[in-house]
This record gives C-alpha cells, structure tokens and sequence, in this order.
C-alpha cells in the first residue's frame, strides 16, 4: 500500500514471485472511469473508490489461498473495506517515501495514467496505519532488495504472530 510513486508494485511483484504467489496490480482493476479521471488530473473521491474496491476485493478473495497486491489503501475504512470483502485479515506492506523522492519518481514514469499533480491530493488522503493494524512501513528509498528482504521476513513470520486487533 502507499501512494502512487512509492514502489508497491514493484516490491508487490518481487515479493511474489519469490514466494510463489500470484500477484494482482491494483491499478488493472480500477474502472475505466476512474483511469479517466485520474489521466485528466482529477483526484478519486471514495464514491469513486468504493466500486474500484469492490472489484479489487472480489478478485483477491478469488485468488485461492493468498495472494500479493498493490493497492494504494490510502485511508483505513479502504484497508478495513478490503479485510471485509475477503473475509479475512490482510496483512499490509507500507511504502513510504518523502514527497520529493514520490514526485521525482512519479516524473520518471512516462505513460502512466497517474500524473505527479496528482501527488499531494494522495498525501492529503493518506492517513498512516495504525497500531492495531496489521502492518510493516517500508522506507521506500532504500534499495529495493533490501525492501523485499524485510517484506518477506514480514509476511513468512506473520502466520506465528496473533492476528491485530
């Protein structure tokens, strides 16, 4: 999870691969509507989001088993809304970057339908996780290796701890 620019997909698809575990991008399942808004400058608002969700929830519960997936999960009723439509607690990966580091990757991505004016309003809708939730925050400045090392430390361990609250 985190905001555009972070590096969740790319940890996302490393951790899966090394794990075996099938990997969903969760900008492939937002509505054409939404990648419309989003290519035009327009922030998400959660009426937006919440259908984008749905489809998002649907396709991890169907997955079998368990699964990676990049979803930015800004707020917590989306983290919350997610668990709820799978059934099952997630665990969350949090990278997290300054905004410099998010904008200057954001620039670099020729193509994406996310534009770097985009940046703040997604910073302004983050709100971090809590300690009850089931989460590890990642500087997303660090090498990526490094990233997935503790991502996968992070989940391979999980099943031994008590779910949160």
């Amino acid at each position: 999870m985190g905001v555009s620019g972070c590096g969740k997909s790319t940890i996302g698809r490393a951790v899966a691969e090394r794990l075996g575990r099938p990997f969903l991008e969760g900008d492939e399942f937002h509505p054409e509507r939404n990648v419309a808004l989003m290519r035009a400058g327009t922030a998400l608002t959660d009426a937006d989001r919440w259908p984008w969700l749905d489809i998002l929830g649907d396709a991890l519960a169907g997955a079998g088993g368990w699964a990676v997936c990049s979803c930015s999960a800004l707020r917590r009723a989306y983290r919350d809304h997610l668990a709820a439509r799978i059934g099952r607690p997630l665990l969350f990966l949090h990278a997290h970057a300054d905004r410099d580091v998010l904008l200057a990757r954001m620039q670099a991505r020729p193509g994406h339908f996310m534009p770097a004016s985009l940046l703040d309003s997604q910073l302004a809708t983050l709100e971090m996780p809590g300690e009850d939730e089931w989460c590890l925050t990642l500087p997303a400045d660090k090498p990526v290796e490094v990233l997935v090392a503790r991502a996968i430390d992070f989940v391979t361990t999980a099943g031994a701890r008590p779910e949160p609250r």
